[in-house]
């Protein structure tokens, strides 16, 4: 692979915060970024020609025929922006000598917190009640939620963003039920009941997920 000044990454659905984010954090390595605003397809794989890596994001299109073209134009790296590879034909990119990385995990803290945020935003209908202040009504109609206290939630999925939003639901005063091929010691600690998923489906209130596609 060339030197770290003189790698060239191409970074496929590249939004302007991206590249905001990605250019300051380049200011002392050098590497040379070229930006795509358009997906990785196989239509559009021959813009990678010339770059040791290819940066990749969760919409963009890594099956064989994709892989096999970024073989061909000699990129070396795929570096996913994401968490998730589902989308990544890992069996070929191994087949043609092709290193995949991803993200290890996003903030398990921030993907929790806005978990409660949306759950919140349901339940005391909050997008409802915006549009219709801006509209000058007041009324209070159908708005009505209910207290999270109290209530059953169900978290299917204890990896770290999950095991997190059950530590959040039990300050709320929920019961928690959880459901995971892997029980995790630190939920049942918390007062969570490890359920089979049927269980869960039957008797939660709210149900989150936080489990891979």
């Amino acid at each position: 692979m060339a030197p770290c000044c003189d790698l060239r990454i191409a970074m496929f659905s590249s939004k302007a915060y991206d590249r905001a984010h990605l250019e300051a954090a380049n200011g002392e390595h050098g590497f040379q970024l070229k930006c795509f605003d358009t997906r990785l397809t196989p239509e559009t794989a021959s813009l990678a020609e010339g770059a040791e890596v290819v940066c990749a994001f969760v919409n963009d299109v890594l099956n064989e025929a994709v892989l096999q073209r970024l073989a061909e134009a000699k990129v070396q790296l795929i570096a996913l922006r994401c968490a998730g590879f589902n989308h990544v034909d890992l069996v070929a990119a191994e087949r043609l000598g092709l290193v995949v990385a991803h993200v290890p995990a996003y903030s398990p803290h921030a993907v929790a917190e806005h978990t409660l945020a949306l759950i919140l935003c349901l339940n005391r209908r909050v997008h409802r009640a915006y549009n219709r202040v801006r509209e000058g009504n007041f009324a209070l109609e159908g708005l009505m939620g209910f207290d999270l206290h109290g209530k059953t939630a169900g978290v299917i999925g204890t990896g770290r963003i999950g095991a997190q939003v059950v530590r959040i639901l039990r300050g709320f005063g929920c019961h928690v039920l959880t459901s995971d091929p892997v029980a995790d010691p630190a939920c049942e600690a918390l007062g969570a009941q490890p359920v089979a998923l049927e269980h869960l489906l039957r008797h939660s209130d709210i149900i989150t997920l936080h489990c891979p596609l």
